[in-house]
């Protein structure tokens, strides 16, 4: 019985560390995200299904830039990541707070996206997400955008992250496209000896309530990370250091509003401004008004 108990518990033990050494190679593939690179965002239109004759696909669109990814915070099953865009001359950068990433171990709550500015609230079991990451990414104004739940891979020398989930349209086509209501994200993150790669395989998705959705398009987006000196972000660095206690009290009033553990619809536009208009604002810095800002566009 004693020798079996010995077995058991070196079994358990050995368990144990190869566990966390597993969670230990994610933890450092994401935190490899971080730092300052020269990004390429390509997005092409693939195919499109559309029964219109007059159809017109997006355009293709190329775009560079300078992009410092901030380290948030950092804890055992937390890890957020704040992206800020650098644009102009080095010497007088002009700084654009951009989107945000939070990687939450075994998270089961999950919002997920369901058109017209909605968001579900659902629940996953225990079993369901064992082992797995969750990618919560933020809009500009660190409002929802697109979660979802899957394990990171780490095989042939590689390290990567695969979720197909739905998400709003992005920037550069809701205020082109009208056709489509969703985008269903094929989101692939893989950690390169360049340094990281956002590989992406999206539907342009038709939703109406009561019906079965629509493809009206795919579209494939391949954007690269090149590491670069963090010297070359200096300028992002500065700002995050004189503007970090503002977004942290925006984060705190959006964790609030989604510990709610509800479906979530928002607002379009405010005294007829959007969010990020808002919250962009430079007087805005009382916690107070931020609280009350965000509160506004929250649909009772």
């Amino acid at each position: 019985m004693k020798h079996y108990l010995v077995i058991t518990l070196l079994f358990f033990v050995a368990f144990s560390a190869t566990a966390q050494s597993k969670k230990e190679k994610d933890q450092a593939a994401i935190k490899k995200m971080c730092g300052c690179y020269e990004v390429t965002f390509n997005f092409a239109e693939t195919f499109n299904y559309s029964q219109d004759s007059l159809y017109k696909p997006s355009k293709t669109k190329i775009d560079k830039g300078l992009e410092w990814a901030q380290l948030v915070e950092d804890t055992d099953n937390k890890i957020s990541i704040q992206h800020l865009l650098q644009v102009g001359s080095p010497e007088q950068p002009y700084i654009v707070k951009h989107w945000r990433q939070d990687w939450l171990f075994q998270n089961k709550d999950f919002y997920m996206f369901d058109g017209d500015n909605k968001w579900n609230f659902e629940t996953k079991t225990e079993d369901e997400v064992e082992g797995q990451w969750t990618q919560k990414v933020y809009q500009v104004d660190d409002s929802p955008r697109y979660e979802g739940s899957a394990t990171w891979v780490h095989v042939d020398g590689k390290s990567f992250w695969e979720n197909t989930t739905t998400a709003p349209l992005p920037r550069r086509e809701y205020t082109k496209r009208s056709d489509y209501n969703v985008t269903l994200r094929g989101n692939r993150h893989e950690i390169t000896e360049y340094g990281w790669l956002h590989d992406q395989d999206n539907a342009k998705i038709i939703r109406q309530e009561g019906k079965e959705d629509i493809i009206l398009a795919k579209e494939k987006g391949y954007n690269t990370y090149v590491k670069v000196e963090d010297s070359r972000c200096q300028g992002a660095i500065n700002w995050w250091k004189e503007h970090d206690k503002k977004w942290a009290t925006v984060r705190a009033k959006w964790s609030e509003v989604y510990n709610r553990n509800k479906d979530l619809h928002l607002e379009d536009k405010v005294d007829n401004k959007v969010l990020f208009k808002h919250l962009f604002d430079e007087e805005l810095t009382n916690k107070e008004d931020i609280d009350k800002t965000i509160e506004s566009f929250v649909k009772k």
